[in-house]
């Protein structure tokens, strides 16, 4: 029988970023991304809507 030999995790290494949008309605609105720009960019964007009352990222891991 032949031995198998592990050599580690060979996935790819990623972090993961949260968006977590707050609107004045109380509501709350999370979107997870692995791109940091594209986490940064989504929240800028949201915050120029009137409704939207808090946008940040937060990284996950």
């Amino acid at each position: 029988m032949a031995k198998t030999i592990r050599l580690g995790d060979k996935r790819r290494k990623h972090q993961h970023f949260a968006v977590t949008i707050k609107y004045g309605d109380g509501e709350t609105f999370m979107r997870v991304y692995t791109d940091e720009a594209r986490a940064v960019a989504f929240a800028e964007r949201q915050r120029k809507s009137p409704v939207v009352k808090r946008a940040s990222v937060q990284p996950l891991n």
